[in-house]
């Protein structure tokens, strides 16, 4: 998996609406990138929902989410609606964003792990946690703490 102060992985993946989205086009800002296994599952959907109802501060903090996971683009359209997201689900059906990450799990689906990227493209914290919970208040922890020197 990488870490922190490694450069996160470019890639290009579709959206709930089938658009392709470029982690790079984020460039200049912080993007909180958070892994989940399962469209619709119930953790996932804790989780999606808790990022989907604190995003206001994600962006008052200039950063952008966006969700990934090896569902398909349909899945995640109907994941989004479910959850009220107002940022990407990304589909990463051909399980090479979660390889490039190291968070593809042995089932073939993507480990619970959130990766918080500064605005140069460098990971600046992994949450690598079960509880659902904990990846959107690690984040934001991360996004108020200094800079560090």
């Amino acid at each position: 998996m990488i870490g922190v102060g490694d450069r996160a992985p470019d890639f290009t993946a579709p959206d709930e609406h089938g658009q392709p989205t470029r982690l790079s086009s984020f460039r200049g800002r912080i993007v909180v990138l958070f892994f989940y296994p399962k469209a619709n599952s119930l953790g996932c959907t804790v989780e999606t929902r808790a990022f989907a109802e604190r995003f206001a501060d994600f962006q008052g903090a200039d950063a952008t989410v966006l969700g990934v996971s090896v569902d398909s683009v349909s899945d995640q359209a109907r994941f989004a609606t479910k959850c009220g997201t107002a940022f990407p689900l990304l589909s990463d059906a051909d399980k090479s964003i979660a390889r490039a990450y190291g968070v593809l799990g042995f089932l073939g689906i993507a480990r619970r792990v959130t990766f918080v990227i500064d605005p140069d493209g460098i990971v600046r914290d992994v949450v690598n946690a079960i509880t659902p919970g904990v990846h959107v208040a690690r984040s934001l922890e991360r996004l108020r703490a200094p800079p560090a020197k």
